[in-house]
């Protein structure tokens, strides 16, 4: 039998959201499995499937997704070779926890730990200190660094157990607050070319005879949001993105290990009205929001005090089709921001969050010109999104 027209189909399931593997397959867990393997007390091993080095480097991609990378291996031939053995040689991805984006990345990276615990759960969140919307990104409005995430990283740790530390990248990200909360520890060497951070890298690499480096390039990420992951320029810098791999392997001292890795990945969205969503044009959605936080694909709602549970019934009502629509005490028991969430992040977290399935977006015209222009866009717990490789060269 036909359902009336009236009937709505029943919104998504808060539990069939695909988690992120926190714990044993996470960003989160990676540099806490190399510190282990090097002798730094006060960390775990959870990537069972690494062996441990001597001497180890992160290179993180930002937006170089896994399955953006496995459907192109004409533009990353020496990637693609390795992708049969990522994850310790299981040819699997890892997740990049949520959401995924960069500012939430890069900080369970730093610190071993997943959002619920370092504090970042997104893009913008609110400080519930000052009930201003914080970008954690560009960490506009200003506010105390160590108070907003006070754990050390694991390059502080490292460093203190004698390990010698580097981070080497562009010298614009030396003095940011996201760089002090969540990739300090160590020495950090800003060098502009892609070229002369893979050298400087595996010169620190050398440099002891126990070592922790990291190194980023960003622009695959900016190419992406610009143009597109179908773009020839995203191509463009995947080539060349795949030639500092490559350079920067044949260049592993002995007893050294290359991690390469990305803070999530990537997918394009339509410029049409059935694929943005837009909040500043939409009463429905609009209706009892005093905040609205996060990214198009992974939005943090701040109820006014007392429509909490009406914005939870619209928003479902609206997308639930679409989006996985929770409550932050729902979302929270479903583990997406990890295990446990401490108790200063949780009034960072929306009253509702809503978290992308479908190629969809919620803009916000207005409030958010720039990101609502962008071409590729990311932050949910798609697989396209959440995937990202860990590909591995030992010396």
């Amino acid at each position: 039998m036909a359902q009336p027209f009236w009937d709505h189909p029943e919104p998504l399931a808060v539990e069939s959201a695909p988690v992120p593997e926190y714990g044993s397959g996470s960003l989160a867990d990676l540099l806490p499995t190399l510190a282990a393997g090097m002798g730094v007390p006060g960390v775990a091993a959870p990537l069972a499937e690494l062996g441990p080095a001597d001497r180890n480097c992160v290179f993180l991609i930002d937006g170089l997704g896994w399955e953006q990378l496995k459907a192109h291996p004409d533009e990353a031939p020496f990637m693609s070779s390795l992708l049969s053995g990522s994850r310790g040689g299981t040819g699997r991805p890892i997740t990049a926890g949520y959401p995924a984006t960069t500012a939430t990345s890069l900080a369970s990276v730093g610190t071993g730990l997943p959002p619920g615990a370092h504090g970042l759960p997104g893009y913008t969140a609110r400080n519930p200190e000052t009930g201003e919307l914080m970008n954690q990104l560009r960490w506009n409005p200003w506010t105390a660094p160590q108070v907003w995430q006070p754990y050390p990283t694991v390059f502080q740790l490292a460093d203190a157990a004698g390990v010698h530390t580097a981070q080497v990248s562009s010298p614009t990200f030396q003095n940011t607050p996201l760089t002090k909360i969540a990739l300090s520890g160590g020495t950090f060497h800003g060098r502009l070319s892609g070229e002369e951070r893979m050298d400087l890298a595996a010169g620190q690499l050398a440099a002891g005879d126990r070592s922790l480096v990291y190194t980023y390039y960003a622009e695959v990420d900016g190419k992406g949001h610009r143009f597109g992951v179908d773009s020839d320029a995203w191509r463009g810098q995947l080539m060349y993105v795949d030639r500092l791999v490559q350079r920067l392997a044949e260049q592993l001292p002995p007893r050294a290990a290359l991690y390469v890795t990305a803070d999530h990945g990537m997918i394009d969205i339509p410029f049409d009205e059935q694929h943005r969503i837009d909040f500043d044009e939409d009463w429905e959605l609009r209706a009892g929001v005093a905040l609205l936080g996060g990214e198009g694909r992974a939005r943090h709602v701040y109820a006014v005090p007392g429509a909490q549970s009406d914005v939870l019934t619209c928003w479902r009502e609206v997308l639930g089709e679409q989006f996985w629509v929770a409550s932050r005490d729902e979302a929270i028991a479903a583990g997406w921001f990890g295990p446990q969430v401490d108790d200063r992040v949780y009034g960072r977290i929306g009253d509702v969050v809503a978290a992308a399935r479908d190629d969809v977006l919620i803009t916000a015209s207005e409030r958010e010109p720039k990101e609502s222009l962008m071409v590729g866009n990311h932050g949910s717990m798609t697989p396209a999104e959440q995937h990202v490789p860990l590909l591995e060269v030992r010396s």
